[in-house]
């Protein structure tokens, strides 16, 4: 899951850095993060329930992304935006534990 999420976390970053699929290298990053992250993502589900391993991707897409989007593109996040990410950390982390 941790792979998937990362690869997950990988593509929408070189998406962002392919400028609309306008630069051909980054472009093809982001396809290759893609096939990477679906694949593990499939590997994991040979071993988890859907209503786990889904949740917990696209949670460890959404909180790596901001993490990569403030560190790296510079994003502006509020205090309540911060906060809300906190909830979805919390809840990624409350269904791998209760899985």
């Amino acid at each position: 899951m941790v792979i998937a999420g990362f690869f997950e976390v990988f593509w929408a970053a070189t998406m962002k850095m392919s400028n609309g699929f306008s630069k051909l290298s980054f472009s093809i990053l982001t396809i290759i993060g893609m096939i990477l992250s679906f694949f593990f993502l499939s590997q994991a589900t040979k071993h988890l329930n859907l209503s786990i391993a889904y949740p917990v991707w696209t949670g460890i897409g959404a909180v790596g992304s901001i993490i990569i989007g403030v560190i790296i593109f510079k994003d502006q996040l509020s205090i309540a935006t911060w906060f809300f990410v906190l909830l979805l950390l919390i809840g990624i982390i409350g269904i791998k534990f209760t899985s």
